[in-house]
């Protein structure tokens, strides 16, 4: 297995090495949200931040553990996963899930394609402009993760995400925004993969910011160009070590059903 971002199957991830492979999530209650819904809200953050490895099984047992509630509200939830994309049937257990290497190909050209959009529609409609109130916030906020001296973390993934989002939605149409968001959850198992080494979590930040400043000074036709560089080589590297991780995976795959 790909030793920079998954785990043989059962393995803690970093995070839970830290507690144990039982470590227990504390559920946020607030009064108006069920314990059901809590649940699954939690999980699902969990398993879009890399909490879990998707070769993890998510049994009852594990998460009701983790999350020290019963095994209704987690029945529940991993049904709703299940039905949203996020985990996925192998083997006869719950993972999360892990698009094969073509799904993902044809999954990378739709992000591409959505997240060129909105910046595409402002070059081509003059009457749609981004919203610069947000776009601000967003640059500082890059801004203040460029200074705080990140680590390489998988989890990184869901500042990329953010990201790419707001870029998006700033031009204004939600549902190609709501559409990128499946994508992302789609992918994320995989992209993760990009945030692994200090050289290209140093070039995202930096990307990003360029992006930024120049969709604020309203240089778009450069905005597009510079926006189409950064997502093809994040593309080109995701690719190249899901392909390794991928093979790998088959491999193991196949030797455990050898014995």
């Amino acid at each position: 297995m790909y030793a920079g971002l998954y785990t043989t199957m059962d393995t803690p991830t970093p995070a839970d090495a830290q507690h144990g492979s039982t470590a227990v999530t504390t559920l946020k209650k607030p009064a108006a949200v069920s314990r059901r819904q809590q649940v699954y809200h939690q999980l699902r953050s969990d398993l879009m931040s890399g909490v879990f490895s998707p070769y993890t099984r998510l049994t009852e047992e594990r998460v009701a553990q983790r999350y020290e509630v019963s095994r209704t509200p987690v029945r529940e939830a991993l049904a709703r996963l299940l039905a949203d994309g996020l985990i996925e049937k192998r083997d006869g257990s719950l993972f999360m899930h892990m698009p094969s290497f073509a799904e993902l190909t044809n999954l990378y050209e739709l992000r591409i394609t959505l997240e060129q959009q909105g910046i595409v529609r402002a070059i081509s409609d003059p009457t749609i402009h981004h919203d610069r109130a947000r776009l601000e916030t967003e640059l500082s906020r890059w801004v203040d993760l460029d200074a705080s001296g990140r680590e390489p973390s998988a989890s990184f993934v869901a500042e990329d995400e953010l990201f790419h989002r707001t870029l998006l939605d700033a031009a204004g149409n939600p549902s190609i925004t709501a559409t990128l968001d499946q994508v992302n959850a789609r992918i994320r198992a995989v992209r993760m993969y990009d945030y692994l080494t200090e050289d290209r979590l140093d070039a995202t930040i930096s990307e990003h910011m360029g992006i930024l400043d120049l969709v604020l000074s309203g240089k778009l036709p450069a905005a597009l160009e510079a926006l189409r560089e950064h997502v093809g080589v994040s593309k080109d590297v995701v690719m190249e070590r899901a392909a390794r991780a991928l093979a790998m995976a088959q491999l193991t795959a196949q030797q455990e059903g050898s014995h």
